[in-house]
């Protein structure tokens, strides 16, 4: 049996083993076993929104590190690029701009906005010149309205991911959500990407951690919904009906007091639908026992902001990294190796786990 078998019986399984979290060998192995082969948050359509545009990122710095590139070319069409020239390695573009075409500035090795070679400098006498491999590398790119994914190496579709989200807020109109950099935020948490990731994944702190959030939200309605096989759903009810989502007829939670819905995609990206817009969480691995927590706000309602469920996010978010980095020293305790789970309120958790689990085998 797998150091990290959870039993899929939630009233007999135990959480994952503590080295889970501070082991570094097995930090290096959620690289490629998880993060290389699962689609990461890039951002939104305005980052190319003209042809010519070309905008250059980092996709999890420091952890997978790899250098990519967003142009939007001539037939309108967003590529997803490696951002690594195909001659000596270089750069290729190093901030967001508007060009004609690719050009490194090292030796003057030329690609379409499609990443296709176009030329190189002092190569005519290189026989076979050029191939396939001489063109930038094509990602695939996952669109869902407006906002845009990357997986550098995709062994799953993206709808086993995102199908289940997005039909439930299908009636939205994303187009319309605005990204409000003023209210967009990165956080630096001395805890383990996964601890969390799970701390999230569960409202069972809610009445003990977060006073202001338990203030507003029913704690008894509270609703966890898994997703099989990569993500799952918490529904916050409000305790009143104010500053509720006003949804259509063709909702399965019409009539109801949604104050909040609390997506979370496999591995670390989690999307906050409230009724002033959007909050995406993304939680970036930077070692055994640090991430960063990036929060990027669209906003739909602006007179909505600051009420109910999605008011004092900053808050929130305070509180909970101090109960993680707490539980991040607790884990290293030589007598502390396992857990076990509320059968009705840590599903997500379990769930999470048993994902987990899958993919380090």
């Amino acid at each position: 049996m797998s150091k990290y078998f959870v039993d899929p019986d939630i009233a007999k399984a135990k959480t994952l083993h503590a080295d889970f979290y501070t082991s570094a060998e097995v930090f290096e192995q959620c690289k490629e076993k998880i993060f290389a082969s699962s689609w990461q948050f890039i951002g939104h359509e305005e980052l190319v929104a003209e042809s010519g545009d070309a905008y250059p990122f980092t996709l999890l710095p420091g952890y997978l590190d790899e250098p990519l590139l967003l142009t939007r070319d001539n037939n309108n069409h967003i590529n997803l690029l490696s951002n690594v020239c195909t001659h000596r390695g270089n750069l290729v573009v190093d901030n967001a701009c508007k060009l004609h075409n690719l050009k490194c500035r090292y030796h003057g090795r030329k690609f379409g906005l499609d990443g296709k070679f176009i030329s190189m400098p002092e190569f005519k006498e290189v026989e076979n010149f050029p191939t396939e491999s001489d063109n930038l590398p094509q990602l695939k790119l996952f669109t869902w309205d407006k906002f845009l994914f990357a997986c550098p190496e995709p062994k799953h579709p993206s709808d086993v991911f995102f199908k289940d989200m997005m039909q439930r807020v299908s009636w939205m109109p994303l187009s319309e959500f605005k990204f409000q950099p003023e209210h967009s935020k990165v956080f630096n948490v001395k805890a383990n990407w996964a601890l969390y990731c799970e701390n999230y994944l569960e409202g069972f702190h809610i009445p003990f951690v977060h006073a202001g959030l338990n203030a507003v939200i029913d704690y008894g309605e509270y609703a966890t919904e898994l997703f099989f096989p990569y993500s799952s759903l918490q529904v916050g009810y409000a305790r009143n009906g104010d500053d509720c989502f006003e949804l259509p007829t063709d909702s399965p939670d019409y009539g109801k007091n949604v104050a909040a819905y609390y997506f979370w995609v496999f591995p670390n990206m989690m999307f906050n639908f409230y009724p002033w817009g959007l909050s995406v969480n993304v939680v970036e691995p930077v070692s055994t026992g640090e991430c960063r927590v990036k929060f990027f706000s669209y906003v739909w309602k602006p007179e909505k902001l600051g009420k109910g469920a999605g008011a004092g996010l900053d808050k929130v978010e305070q509180e909970d990294e101090e109960i993680v980095e707490n539980v991040q020293r607790g884990v290293r305790s030589r007598f502390y190796q396992h857990g076990r789970y509320s059968v009705t309120r840590e599903q997500g958790t379990h769930h999470f786990h048993s994902i987990l689990a899958l993919f380090m085998e």
